[in-house]
């Protein structure tokens, strides 16, 4: 069997890493295609290093751009690669552009397409994620489920002779890499100048368009991490400091101390190493579930739900519908103490795949 990988951004090559692990140990052969959403070395080329993915066998080097230009970038320079390599299935990965595109590329060669992560829903039609992974999940022919929730939204709309629970493959390589921070394996996270590792702080990542794209509301939501009352490490994402130098903003503010984002085996450092985490991010709010830190994410719906339970994660469209007290005891709260469970299975969803694959094989 071969299976070609389709991937471009960050939360990508992170599912990408259990998935590569799991088919090399077996005979089939697999296929990495790198996109190149994500051009920059931070959130892309370490996370091949870091997290032990072989190379790319292509890369398309399509870049930034608007989300047309993108998704018809990777769209048109698909074609021949596909034909080229005539796979058994396309694994398209997540909600991005690059999910939808290499979608789109391989349906319309005819060949069979997997959609691991499917089944997720914020049901905000502003998200140009939304749109993504619906279509994905329409287009594809295998739809590799994360959580029950995910197989319940397949099955209303219809797929669900086409839907298999997997598991998430998120879970593997966060508690892998977990249990390497842990034992001691790898350095210390590097945080912004400002932020004492061995005291208490936020970590925060703010990227969304609902949340940058206005320079009224991205003010004023520094303004809010600033007035809290622990530092807070914000890991800039490119596109949160172009929209910065864009309208002029400063990130670094009050008890904000910008820094740039980290490799992967950073970041859960830094996350184990905070006392609570604030985004806007969808990873980043599962992450902090799986390493038992609460989360505090502004946006009015999350397609996590189940890290809702109990109280890990809370949402919070606009923090100044708070007060500062409220708003700082908020961000700042203790753990929950409640049993979590495992909403997102149990590390073992990536050998799922590769079997589900091989089982559901044309």
């Amino acid at each position: 069997m071969k299976v070609l990988s389709v991937v471009g951004a960050r939360p990508q090559l992170v599912k990408l890493a259990p998935i590569a692990a799991a088919f090399a140990g077996t005979e089939h052969e697999h296929v990495i295609v790198h996109t190149g959403q994500h051009y920059d070395a931070d959130l892309s080329d370490v996370f091949f290093s870091g997290l032990g993915i072989p190379a790319p066998d292509v890369h398309l080097g399509i870049g930034s751009g608007s989300h047309g230009a993108q998704t018809g970038g990777v769209l048109a320079a698909m074609d021949p690669v596909l034909e080229a390599a005539r796979p058994d299935w396309v694994l398209v990965y997540g909600d991005t552009n690059s999910t939808l595109a290499g979608a789109l590329a391989a349906v319309k060669m005819h060949l069979p397409v997997a959609h691991l992560e499917a089944g997720l829903r914020s049901f905000n039609r502003r998200m140009p994620e939304e749109h993504n992974r619906i279509l994905t999940d329409h287009a594809a022919d295998l739809l590799l489920a994360p959580t029950s929730e995910a197989v319940r939204h397949l099955a209303g709309e219809g797929l669900a002779d086409r839907t298999v629970l997997v598991g998430d493959v998120m879970v593997d390589v966060c508690l892998r890499i977990r249990d390497a921070v842990r034992g001691g394996g790898g350095e210390a996270p590097a945080l912004p100048d400002g932020i004492d590792p061995a005291a208490p702080y936020l970590l925060a990542t703010l990227h969304r368009p609902d949340n940058t794209d206005d320079p009224e509301r991205l003010a004023a939501l520094l303004d809010a991490l600033a007035a809290l009352p622990v530092p807070v490490a914000l890991l800039a994402h490119p596109r949160l400091v172009a929209r910065a130098e864009q309208h002029g903003i400063t990130l670094s503010r009050g008890n904000v101390h910008a820094g740039r984002p980290l490799p992967y085996a950073g970041l859960v450092a830094a996350v184990l190493g905070a006392v609570g985490v604030v985004t806007d991010s969808g990873g980043l709010q599962k992450e902090a579930f799986l390493l038992e830190r609460t989360c505090t994410t502004i946006r009015p719906e999350t397609e996590w739900v189940e890290t809702l339970t109990g109280d890990w994660n809370r949402l919070v469209p606009d923090p100044h519908l708070l007060s500062p007290a409220d708003w700082a005891r908020c961000a700042t709260r203790p753990a929950p103490k409640n049993e979590r469970g495992l909403p997102y299975g149990d590390g073992k969803a990536a050998l799922r795949v590769a079997e589900t694959l091989e089982q559901h094989l044309r």
